[in-house]
């Protein structure tokens, strides 16, 4: 038997980041021959063990003794009751440690005055976790994990205790941390009022609550509005998701790949472009009210300006979000079972009605709740397009840049924004309910794909075509600003605004990037390549999690998932800032945070995404690789995601695009040094420089386009065996 496993790695690593290497984040870089010739002389930069022991901080001992604790439960010759039992004991008690120190001691001595009162003031500080904070922490909490598996939770398996404890660490620090800090902010009120006066004036304000709108011209409470449009959006972008993944999966249409590509044109459109172009068409001198005007004779107004011109701005920006959410859907829904509805006799109708529409119900179920949750948060459509048209997500971001900066009162909306989303929630578990919706298993299915029904044939063109070529128009007319010399008033062709961005020379030193824009191009590249795996990643093991694990608190960590997605973008920006300001987690300013706020950020896409696909396959899938003796790890990467691939590919592209146009979530927290290319667009447009906004743009659309096909060349297409039929009227063909 051997005598250690990897166990022994995950306190070999704990034992580093203790005693070797930097405890706390350096303030300033540091090559290797200066830190061990500083470690004596400033405890800033020393190890913990080097801190306790020469330089007075006797609260890193407790870590120390942890450490010791877990050291038996390393010998894999011990008993298993007994490896648990040490293991769990010191990784649990590590993690306690390093957080009460952490939390308790910052950069101006004891964090509370009771503190200070008890042990006196205290003279040391420190700085946030740095290196070595962070790998003792990670070992400390997979030594946990590893107890709490051979204590037989989680079925015995280590890789799926693990999965959870990451899962949950990761979820709490930079998901439930962030918002409940922002979320406290509800107990902060003027002095002249009380916490119950301050919340009741905050929470059933006129302004949230009113239905004014059904009984007079005035507007509606924000909160109703919000519900309102929420669901309109929710319900037509999830229609004309599933009109456009059944054309493309389901019929013999010659032009799938361009409209696959028009389909998914608005999720990789930087900001303000749909908008601009909607204003183009449907704005007071758009291309719509001028013909109505000089045709007709009929004044259309400033219709686009409001619930109308939000809901079709947000409908345009989230249908793609629904559409990649249902295509690995309905492509994964059993020939076999259709096959079988035209031996029995049914219509082809029927058989659409009741086998192919239930068997996708997680997909539309999944994708009505991501974009829900997408249309409450939404902020950027309702700013430009609102006018007087108000919602929560701009009554939040109003509140916390107004001139009073009530942050009590952006949190109390906030709330409401999560009741919301809690609400579509449970909801939409309710909807799915606990019926199979398994369409592949490990037989084979050969079965000829149906037809479909041409009611629903004619029904999904007549909703695709037409949206698709109001994108087109969209697309060429916005776009057209960046070839042209200035946007409005002198429409010569140039490319001068491509120049001043993406200028190159060539130097002594070879090639000098001189445009504008580089840096802030780079800087997003770098940042999206690597947000996108750990995003896709940590959300399609979520996924796998969920859907096929049964453990507490399973439905509390599937809602925590969903958090930081349902809360407006610069909330989430501004309880990062709140944070992750000051110790224990000190990274604003850092590419670190503009990191982890686009994994967490962007995530539950690929969780919902994963599950709908997950709920496809049957667990006899697992079980046959666990009967070959596969682990549990072995089993998810060589049988369960290759199944999953259009999932993986939904949660890699939306990632990936999202890091690269998101604006509202990192307009705090973007620095000097770690410029994004959104925000440089924002900037140019406040300046009215429109030339070098669109063009930007469009280098990024097309930047976008090419990593698109880059990830689903290098991701591939799922095979499962299927014949393929062709014909006008079958589903066989394949974008």
């Amino acid at each position: 038997m051997k005598r250690f496993d990897l166990t022994a790695v995950w306190w070999l690593a704990a034992a580093l980041g203790f005693a070797v290497l930097p405890w706390h984040m350096a303030q300033e870089p540091l090559r290797l021959a200066e830190y061990f010739a500083l470690v004596a002389a400033d405890p800033d930069i020393a190890s913990a063990l080097a801190q306790a022991a020469f330089h007075g901080r006797p609260w890193f001992w407790p870590v120390a003794a942890s450490l010791m604790a877990a050291l038996p439960g390393i010998d894999a010759r011990s008993p298993r009751a007994a490896r648990a039992r040490w293991l769990l004991a010191g990784g649990v008690a590590g993690l306690a440690a390093i957080v009460v120190q952490g939390w308790l001691v910052g950069v101006q001595g004891w964090r509370y005055p009771w503190l200070e009162e008890i042990f006196g003031v205290l003279d040391e500080r420190q700085f946030g976790f740095g290196i070595g904070g962070t790998l003792a922490f990670a070992g400390c909490l997979l030594m946990a994990s590893d107890g709490l598996a051979l204590k037989g939770r989680f079925g015995g398996e280590r890789f799926v205790s693990g999965a959870v404890a990451v899962l949950v660490a990761s979820i709490a620090i930079f998901t439930v941390w962030p918002v409940l800090t922002l979320l406290s902010q509800i107990f902060t009120v003027p002095s002249d009022q009380t916490l119950l006066a301050a919340t009741a004036d905050r929470l059933f304000a006129p302004k949230i609550w009113t239905l004014a709108c059904l009984t007079s011209r005035s507007n509606c409470g924000v909160a109703w509005n919000t519900l309102a449009l929420a669901l309109s959006t929710a319900s037509l972008a999830t229609l004309l998701g599933l009109a456009f993944a059944l054309i493309v999966t389901r019929t013999g249409f010659r032009l799938k790949r361009p409209l696959r590509l028009l389909t998914v044109m608005p999720i990789i459109t930087p900001p303000f472009v749909i908008g601009l172009g909607l204003i183009l068409i449907f704005g007071r001198s758009g291309l719509v009210n001028q013909a109505a005007s000089s045709w007709l004779g009929v004044e259309l107004g400033r219709w686009i300006y409001g619930f109308n011109g939000v809901l079709l701005a947000q409908v345009f920006s989230f249908t793609p979000t629904a559409f990649l959410v249902l295509i690995g859907v309905v492509e994964g829904v059993s020939p076999t079972m259709e096959e079988a509805t035209q031996t029995l006799r049914a219509s082809e109708m029927r058989a659409f009605r009741t086998v192919t529409l239930p068997l996708m119900r997680p997909g539309l179920a999944n994708a009505f709740l991501v974009v829900f949750i997408e249309s409450i948060a939404d902020f950027g459509n309702p700013v430009v397009l609102g006018g007087s048209f108000g919602v929560l997500s701009t009554e939040i971001f109003f509140a916390v840049v107004g001139a009073q900066a009530d942050f009590g009162r952006s949190a109390t909306l906030a709330s409401i924004l999560l009741v919301y989303a809690l609400v579509a929630f449970f909801l939409q578990r309710r909807v799915v309910g606990r019926a199979s919706y398994v369409s592949m298993s490990g037989k084979g299915d050969a079965g000829l794909p149906a037809r479909l029904p041409p009611p629903v044939e004619r029904a999904a063109f007549a909703l695709a075509l037409p949206w698709a070529a109001l994108t087109v128009t969209v697309y060429a007319l916005a776009l057209a600003g960046g070839f042209v010399a200035v946007w409005g008033r002198d429409w010569t062709p140039t490319l001068s605004h491509f120049a001043r961005a993406f200028s190159v020379d060539f130097g002594t030193g070879g090639i000098v990037w001189s445009g504008g824009a580089w840096n802030s191009f780079w800087t997003t590249i770098q940042l999206a390549g690597l947000a996108a795996p750990l995003t896709a990643g940590i959300g399609l093991l979520a996924a796998w999690v969920l859907a096929r694990q049964r453990f507490a608190g399973r439905g509390a960590l599937e809602f925590a998932l969903m958090l930081s997605f349902c809360v407006p973008g610069t909330v989430i920006g501004v309880a990062y800032v709140l944070a992750y300001n000051v110790p224990p987690v000190e990274i604003t300013g850092t590419a670190a945070i503009l990191v982890a706020c686009f994994v967490f950020r962007n995530m539950p896409v690929g969780v919902r995404s994963g599950l709908a696909a997950i709920s496809q396959l049957d667990r006899s899938l697992d079980e046959a690789s666990a009967t070959l003796r596969a682990s549990t790890g072995r089993t998810l990467a060589r049988v369960v995601l290759p199944l999953l691939r259009p999932a993986i590919v939904t949660a890699l592209v939306y990632s990936f695009v999202r890091a690269m146009t998101t604006v509202s979530a990192v307009i705090f927290l973007v620095s000097a040094r770690h410029e994004m290319a959104t925000v440089y667009i924002i900037n140019r447009v406040i300046n009215g420089d429109y030339g070098i906004a669109i063009a930007y743009s469009t280098v990024l659309i097309v930047l976008m386009m090419a990593a698109i096909g880059l990830i689903q060349l290098l991701v591939g297409r799922r095979r499962i065996g299927r014949r393929a039929a062709g014909g006008a009227h079958t589903l066989g063909a394949r974008a």
